[in-house]
């Protein structure tokens, strides 16, 4: 058991590695200095590219400390 979970530990590590250097840059630019926050990318982010890679992240960090803190504490054996 404490194998598998290595091996998907391994996993989950290549696959977070990938997805964030997938990511852009979060610099906003000069667009940030006029204030428009409510612009139709940002109020549709989760539809698109971006947004989906953001939301791959949160998953996989999730993921990774869960395994992480499973096979410290040697639950799963």
């Amino acid at each position: 058991m404490r194998t598998i979970l290595t091996v998907l530990f391994i996993l989950v590590c290549i696959a977070l590695i990938i997805v964030v250097l997938m990511q852009e840059g979060k610099s906003a630019g000069l667009g940030s200095l006029s204030g428009q926050v409510d612009s139709y990318v940002s109020k549709n982010r989760g539809r698109t590219r971006e947004g989906k890679l953001e939301r791959a992240t949160i998953i996989l960090a999730v993921l990774f400390f869960a395994l992480a803190i499973g096979l410290n504490l040697k639950v799963f054996m």
